[in-house]
């Protein structure tokens, strides 16, 4: 996908986007492009697919809340809303980083244990003008702070990444998480003896057609 047809797809989705926050979405494919080229943060032969598959799978967080939880995607929407979110692994800025543009009256806190990588989502961030983000070289279980709401990129399975951000975190998980995810939660659930309906799914095909998103959700634990 080029940035033509993002655009246009993106204007569909969240008719709110701003003249300010597309030039920072457009901006992102020659900053990723540069810093991929120093520091490999997404696999070069899907550099390409940039914007599909990073910046719009990231994006599906945002579009799972506008459709299961509008009355939460209005709180991210809001500029005084406060809300705080950790964003664990995110290797180069992802899912972070797009969801920090789209809203921009949130305050992201991106976090991975890998230096280089942070390195290049602080760069990409700068580059892009975000000051609703602040990266962390650090491990989670070392981070004295508390959020909002959690989100990831499979980084871990649910039973390994849990425990990381347990006690954390407010209000939910925010997960994206492919394969056999119904196996993954029935055993976090069971080892941490959740209720019933604390693990909602939803499928990103619903919303991004491509066949790359077969298997693929957006996981939310209360």
């Amino acid at each position: 996908m080029d940035y033509t047809r993002f655009e246009e797809f993106i204007k569909e989705s969240f008719p709110q986007v701003t003249p300010e926050q597309l030039v920072m979405f457009r901006k992102m494919e020659p900053a990723y492009r540069e810093w991929n080229s120093k520091i490999n943060v997404i696999s070069r032969k899907d550099i390409d697919n940039l914007y599909d598959h990073h910046i719009l799978h990231s994006l599906a967080i945002a579009e799972y809340l506008k459709e299961r939880k509008p009355e939460v995607y209005q709180d991210f929407l809001s500029a005084g809303s406060g809300l705080k979110i950790l964003d664990l692994g995110t290797g180069g800025g992802f899912p972070g980083i797009p969801l920090a543009v789209l809203f921009p009256g949130v305050s992201f806190v991106l976090c991975d244990s890998i230096k280089k990588k942070t390195l290049v989502a602080s760069e990409i961030s700068r580059n892009l003008g975000l000051t609703n983000v602040t990266v962390v070289n650090a491990r989670a279980e070392s981070l004295g702070m508390q959020f909002d709401y959690v989100v990831s990129r499979a980084v871990a399975s649910l039973e390994d990444f849990y425990p990381w951000v347990k006690g954390r975190y407010s209000k939910s998980i925010l997960y994206l998480k492919g394969g056999d995810v119904n196996e993954e939660i029935s055993v976090l659930m069971a080892k941490y003896r959740m209720a019933k309906g604390t693990v909602s799914t939803w499928r990103v095909d619903s919303w991004l057609e491509d066949t790359y998103f077969e298997s693929k959700f957006v996981l939310e634990i209360k």
